[in-house]
């Protein structure tokens, strides 16, 4: 795990990134090509003017929070509020934990907080089977902020809903005084789509999506999916994932399975992080091909 600051302003108002490192994944063997299964790096971004804070998506296991937690505590802020950008566990299972020993109040959209709760539901079957005994209790506590925004002394913090990203309901968080966008994983950095829950392959919705983001002309995007080696500018970032985008179309034209779509990916992208990912997209795009229920086909890409 580490930390890496990125932009502090003369009057103390700045934000600083924590990145997980890739947590080994429970369930089959190695990737086709090889490698074992471990998960993407997480990224999670803290906020903060001279002594209050907000800390953006929490991470997923206990062993994270404590280190996320201790790094908070560190910094010597009052952690004010937890914000959540989507339903995707990975990124609020921890905020309970978190919100606890903070005395924080955990907050989202109203779109995410019904996507949490669907998460909460596959935990059994999902979550549960992939890290068993890592993750704590996630009851949803999170609340909609008031026209979805927040106020860090005297600064703005809002929640942008941008629709389907990596996952329906999905929001940024916009801090322009900061020139800053947190982009949950409507954006990504180095790390390999999560294209799973785009199984029609139609990713018109996430550049429509790009698009919203764009359009708060940030500098600097914290994607909570990064290589940690890599910078924020923001013009890279857009760029980046409009191309990952366009490049996975193309090849599920060009390929008939998903191995053969996982190879192309891999060859395209020797240098990003998250094969893992990109093997569970490449098993969820062709198990849609052929049909069944939606549901299944997620839960039988991530475990087979």
């Amino acid at each position: 795990m580490s930390t890496h600051s990125n932009l502090s302003t003369n009057s103390g108002f700045g934000y600083d990134v924590f990145v997980a490192d890739p947590l080994p994944m429970a369930g089959p063997g190695p990737l086709p090509n090889g490698e074992p299964r471990n998960f993407q790096p997480i990224a999670v971004t803290l906020i903060h003017g001279t002594q209050d804070a907000v800390l953006v998506d929490p991470p997923l296991t206990l062993d994270q929070a404590q280190a996320v937690g201790d790094w908070v505590e560190a910094s010597g802020k009052r952690l004010t509020h937890i914000v959540v950008t989507h339903g995707h566990g990975d990124h609020w299972f921890t905020a309970g934990v978190l919100a606890e020993r903070f005395g924080a109040q955990v907050v989202a959209t109203a779109g995410a907080i019904a996507q949490m709760h669907n998460n909460v539901y596959a935990r059994e079957v999902l979550w549960d089977v992939l890290w068993p005994g890592q993750i704590p209790p996630s009851p949803v506590t999170a609340v909609a902020a008031p026209g979805n925004r927040l106020t860090l002394e005297g600064h703005d913090v809002s929640l942008v809903e941008v629709g389907h990203a990596d996952s329906d309901d999905s929001a940024v968080v916009h801090v322009p005084d900061l020139d800053l966008v947190v982009a949950g994983d409507a954006i990504y950095n180095g790390v390999h789509v999560y294209l799973a829950e785009s199984a029609d392959g139609d990713f018109g919705p996430w550049r429509k999506a790009i698009d919203t983001v764009a359009a708060l002309a940030p500098r600097h995007i914290v994607a909570s999916h990064q290589n940690k080696n890599l910078d924020d500018d923001a013009a890279r970032l857009f760029a980046e994932t409009r191309r990952y985008l366009d490049d996975a179309e193309a090849a599920l034209a060009a390929h008939d399975t998903a191995d053969a779509f996982f190879r192309a990916m891999l060859d395209r992208y020797p240098d990003h992080l998250g094969p893992t990912v990109l093997w569970v997209s490449s098993r969820a795009l062709y198990l849609s091909r052929e049909g069944g229920d939606p549901v299944q086909n997620l839960l039988a890409a991530w475990q087979q």
